[in-house]
């Protein structure tokens, strides 16, 4: 990528549909302005050593208890394998102990609140990328975010682009006739742009290299979006006026709290997100410091310093492991940081909102593409430069997901010793002198003691954000007061417990999948609530159905205090297919809201952009963009087709004698057709986007009849 070192672009023409493309050529070393050295920068050691320290300090307490739990009498080699797995597991779940306490004090005190702003200098961009998404949505989102932003008095500073990398023919048309509309609502001054992509080369991260490189020379700073982001003006103005504030910052993130959701299982994510998330975001924002992370959205980038550093190569080989990164989103951030820009979070900065998904099922699917890029980061972790702490983000998403199969294991481990004890046959002659024979043996009293403390470093960050919550008399009050709260805490506790084993396996089964070499694909994600049809929750979850049942009736058979230890895993396998439904149930969502259970501030207190996305989308969806048949809106509107063709990419010329196949075979469809109708049935979605990139094609489709002569006579 490379980016225009002009200081004061000149605004393009609004007559235009699309924003003329701002040149690109290379920075010259004297006008390559460089980000301050980051030993000017204030260094968080103190609170590193806290993290880390303490994270190592509590894992070293534990695996010295654990040691002394499995070495009552001689340990056996299944007992140190258990041992080394307990040890691994309990690191991860320690260093976020620590790294929460942290947030709880810096969430107390106040810390790293972001300033006001009356003026802006540059221009900024709000850049939202779609990918076969409901067009009601996206755009009532672009349209409200407008609206807020215009509200700040800041307006002119800031222009819009929807990028889309849309593979349905329909639902391209449908953008199109949504940005037409919303320019034609917004009047002469919009400064909203839309971009189809003829290839979605590289996905997302290609989608927004593909606009830097196009168009970042009009900017300064660009915002970016997901499919599924809600921004107010306020928090975008005061991104930018951060971004303004301090010369050396190369991405600022925010934190996204989710909204609008309805179904169970997305409920449960709601509240969680809301009320732990907070306290854990701030603890990694303060040990972190400046050398933070990116999430991939609703955050601030500098232009130009993502376009000088952030060009994404391709891995070497094949995919899951090689070919382009899917999590690029950690990878920019790394490129930038090691460039020397600063990148950090403003976790206190209010109003930047996202989605989720509807239900366990969806979650799995959006898990095993992000499992994947995560593993990835494997082959990306050593490169040269890169600071420690984007080392650490980079282990912190592996771990993510190495967690499950590791936990997997160690309750195998742990099976394979009970058995042992049972069924196995002294050994009555070994290395070591003995009158009597060795049997594996624990400690039950430390055991307990263990257990005890595992479970209180797990819980204790979701009591810290329960806590601060309650403290909180907005909140409280908001969250539907402190018995709600506190019940509803307990809800999300109880069956987070009850879906964790399920995702452990699906997660487990993911990373397998991906050191067997398999590639997932990258479809796009289920954002509306609903359910899913249950024949194919009874095909994903029977296996673990299954295999509840087995371990638990052999837990049992082999020891009664086996099964209680295993019972919330043996539980939650056994229920594995209810629980998926359920979590995709907006019946059982909407009855806890209505008795105000699992409710978040912003449902109990609703932000002003959220009403108006909300009703716009109502707006969008009853002119029936996204119920359309692309092709026939294009036939019936000369004055869509005419702007669709002026949105088009210039033709690449072919070579004289060459033939594409599915251009001459949507050629010859549209000859034989008598009417669009006809076209509309035979045509299939390939060839539908073969016709919809190609003008002459488009003016044949136009010259057909809008019905068969039979059928008019």
């Amino acid at each position: 990528m490379r980016y225009n070192p002009a200081h004061e672009p000149a605004t393009p023409p609004e007559s235009r549909l699309v924003m003329p493309v701002q040149s690109f050529r290379a920075w010259n070393k004297s006008e390559r302005r460089r980000p301050a050295a980051p030993g000017n920068w204030t260094t968080p050691w103190l609170k590193r050593l806290f993290v880390f320290g303490g994270g190592l300090a509590l894992t070293a307490y534990g695996a010295w208890e654990m040691y002394h739990v499995v070495s009552v009498s001689r340990t056996t080699s299944l007992q140190y394998v258990l041992l080394a797995l307990f040890t691994i597991n309990f690191s991860w779940i320690a260093l976020a102990f620590t790294s929460a306490v942290l947030g709880f004090f810096g969430v107390l005190l106040g810390a790293g609140k972001a300033a006001h702003a009356d003026t802006l200098r540059h221009r900024t961009v709000v850049v939202m990328p779609v990918y076969n998404e409901t067009t009601a949505r996206t755009f009532a989102a672009l349209a409200a975010i407008r609206e807020s932003v215009e509200a700040t008095g800041l307006g002119a500073h800031f222009d819009y682009f929807i990028v889309s990398d849309t593979t349905n023919p329909d639902i391209w048309i449908a953008e199109e006739r949504a940005f037409l509309a919303l320019r034609g609502r917004l009047g002469p001054d919009s400064r909203v742009y839309y971009r189809h992509r003829p290839k979605n080369h590289h996905r997302k991260a290609g989608n927004i290299a593909d606009f830097v490189t196009r168009w970042g020379g009009h900017y300064e700073h660009m915002v970016v979006l997901d499919a599924d982001s809600l921004m107010t003006g306020t928090c975008i103005v005061r991104l930018a006026a951060a971004m303004e504030a301090d010369p050396d910052a190369g991405i600022i993130q925010s934190l996204p709290l989710i909204i609008n959701r309805n179904t169970f299982f997305a409920r449960l994510q709601q509240f969680a997100a809301r009320v732990y998330g907070p306290v854990i975001a701030t603890g990694l924002a303060m040990w972190s410091g400046r050398d933070g992370n990116y999430w991939g959205h609703n955050a601030i980038i500098r232009t130009k310093a993502f376009a000088d550093h952030c060009g994404l190569p391709d891995l070497k080989g094949k995919p899951p492991f090689g070919g382009h990164v899917l999590s690029h989103d950690f990878v920019e951030a790394a490129l930038i940081r090691r460039a020397g820009w600063s990148v950090y979070m403003l976790p206190d900065l209010t109003g930047s909102f996202e989605e989720s998904p509807p239900s366990l099922i969806d979650v799995s699917v959006r898990d095993r593409r992000w499992a994947q890029g995560n593993l990835q980061h494997s082959r990306i972790i050593g490169a040269k430069g890169f600071v420690l702490p984007t080392r650490q983000h980079f282990a912190t998403g592996i771990m993510g997901y190495l967690a499950s199969p590791f936990w997997l294991m160690q309750l195998v481990v742990g099976i394979l010793i009970v058995l042992q004890v049972n069924y196995a046959r002294p050994e009555y002659f070994t290395q070591e002198f003995t009158l009597f024979p060795v049997w594996p043996r624990f400690d039950p009293e430390r055991a307990l003691r263990l257990f005890a403390l595992t479970m209180a470093i797990l819980l204790a960050p979701k009591l810290f954000g329960l806590v601060l919550t309650l403290f909180r008399t907005r909140l409280r009050r908001a969250g539907g007061g402190a018995i709600r709260l506190i019940v509803s805490a307990l809800i999300e506790v109880l069956f987070s417990a009850f879906f964790a084993p399920i995702m452990m396996l699906i997660q487990s089964g993911s990373v397998f999948q991906i050191l067997l070499g398999r590639d997932t694909g990258w479809n796009p994600q289920r954002r509306d609530d609903g359910s899913i049809p249950f024949r194919d929750i009874v095909r994903r979850h029977r296996t673990h159905t299954v295999l509840g049942v087995v371990t638990g009736v052999s837990a049992f058979m082999i020891a009664t205090s086996l099964f209680a230890w295993m019972s919330p895993t043996i539980i939650g396998l056994v229920l594995a297919i209810p629980l998926s439904w359920a979590s995709g149930q907006l019946a059982i969502g909407l009855w806890l809201k209505r008795h105000k259970l699992l409710l978040t501030p912003e449902e109990g207190e609703p932000p002003q952009i959220v009403l108006r996305a909300n009703a716009l989308q109502a707006e969008f969806a009853a002119a029936g963009y996204d119920d359309a048949d692309g092709l026939t809106a294009l036939h019936a509107d000369a004055e869509l087709r005419h702007a669709h063709e002026l949105m088009l990419p210039d033709a690449q010329p072919r070579r004289r004698g060459e033939i594409e196949p599915d251009r001459a075979v949507a050629q010859a469809k549209l000859v034989d057709a008598e009417a669009i109708e006809d076209a509309a049935i035979w045509l299939k979605p390939k060839e539908r986007m073969v016709v919809l990139h190609d003008r002459a094609l488009i003016g044949l489709l136009a010259s057909l009849p809008a019905e068969r002569a039979s059928a008019a006579a």
